[in-house]
């Protein structure tokens, strides 16, 4: 039997590999980070073998609370992914398991790797709607790709898309395919009115870096990006320092950030109420935003989520505060679980990739309905 992780977005260490029943690997922190969590790696060599894998250093994970009532996902083919068995004692994740091939891919959610990255913008770019645009290079020399979809003209509402700020919730990359894929529908009446009214910027992959290196939270340097908008670098940040230059140039009349929580299973929206100059304006609209996405997904709710920052006290480091208060628009952070969405479970996936593209087309319609409110 053989355990490897050398491989795009891969991360694990073998501890010990002597015995199918007692399998030990410990999770890799992100580069110059204390941050870890995401896992994901290749179990060679065990079919039809009941084998236990035990996570040995998950109790010290970022977030345990997270690993508590979850199941890992699995694979033969990396397209189709179900959960398995899976226990935290508090200390170790232990997954339990017969594999049915010689190989079985086991991560902490469905990998969304940078070549179906490549992929993604490349079918993109097919469409006569989209044009394409490289904002700089990360770190590690990888473009940053924006895809604007629509063209800019006088009138039309300023939409901005971005996901993946951390790399290991890779249910945003998800969502990014079902969001791309509505919106360069010609067929679809919903995305052609949108796309008369208003013009699209989407970053599908904020943090191609570490998305590679198969990092949970920060990019090749270490940093969380969601903590960079107040004052990003080229030598630090440049993600954010590229897209924060772009959206001061077209400005911004709407922003969804997105996201996945490791510990809540529920699907919500994260606001931005304590910035200091909301408006009642940005607050009605946020509150219908939140009510009529869950009036069309049932996937959606609104009674689980983040508490609200106290008045005048948001973190304007972070997207979703940044943007709402640089441009006084509507600005959201879409949280999406790792686990399964509790009142709509589907045990045998859990949240999956179909359901993250599901909730995208969802978060379309919701846009429609409010679009004419953005100014």
């Amino acid at each position: 039997m053989q355990i490897t992780s050398n491989f795009d977005g891969g991360n694990i260490e073998v501890v010990s590999a002597a015995k199918r029943t007692n399998l030990q690997v410990q999770i890799r922190n992100d580069n110059d980070s204390e941050f870890l969590q995401w896992f994901y790696f290749r179990l060679s060599g065990a079919r039809e073998q009941a084998c236990t894998i035990h996570i040995v250093n998950a109790g010290k994970a970022s977030y345990p609370k997270g690993f508590q009532d979850y199941k890992a996902v699995a694979s033969y083919n990396r397209a189709d992914w179900f959960r398995v068995p899976t226990t935290f004692d508090g200390k170790r994740l232990t997954i339990k398991h017969k594999p049915a091939r010689d190989a079985v891919y086991y991560a902490y959610f469905a990998p969304y790797t940078m070549e179906r990255h490549a992929d993604l913008i490349a079918h993109c770019l097919m469409s006569p709607d989209v044009k394409g645009e490289v904002l700089g290079q990360t770190l590690d020399g990888q473009d940053l790709d924006l895809l604007r979809i629509g063209e800019a003209k006088r009138g039309r509402r300023v939409c901005w898309i971005i996901g993946r700020q951390h790399p290991g919730e890779t249910m945003a990359e998800w969502w990014m395919e079902g969001l791309l894929e509505r919106l360069t529908d010609p067929d679809d009446a919903v995305a052609r009115q949108l796309l008369k009214r208003a013009v699209f910027y989407v970053v599908p992959n904020m943090n191609p870096d570490g998305s590679r290196r198969g990092h949970l939270r920060t990019n090749a340097a270490g940093v969380n990006l969601n903590r960079e908008w107040h004052e990003p670098s080229m030598a630090t940040s440049p993600e954010v320092f590229l897209v924060r230059n772009r959206m001061h140039e077209t400005g911004v009349d709407f922003c969804l950030d997105v996201h996945g929580d490791e510990g809540l299973p529920y699907n919500f929206i994260a606001g931005f109420e304590g910035i200091p100059s909301i408006t009642d304006a940005q607050r009605v609209l946020l509150e219908d935003y939140k009510a009529t996405l869950a009036r069309v997904n049932p996937d959606f709710q609104t009674r689980h989520g983040y508490g609200k920052a106290p008045a005048g006290r948001a973190n304007l480091a972070m997207c979703t505060n940044y943007v709402a208060e640089t441009f006084g628009c509507l600005a959201m952070t879409l949280e999406m679980p790792f686990k399964d969405a509790t009142d709509t479970a589907i045990p045998e996936t859990g949240w999956s990739p179909a359901r993250c593209r599901g909730l995208a087309w969802s978060c379309v319609d919701t846009l429609y309905a409010l679009l004419d409110r953005l100014r």
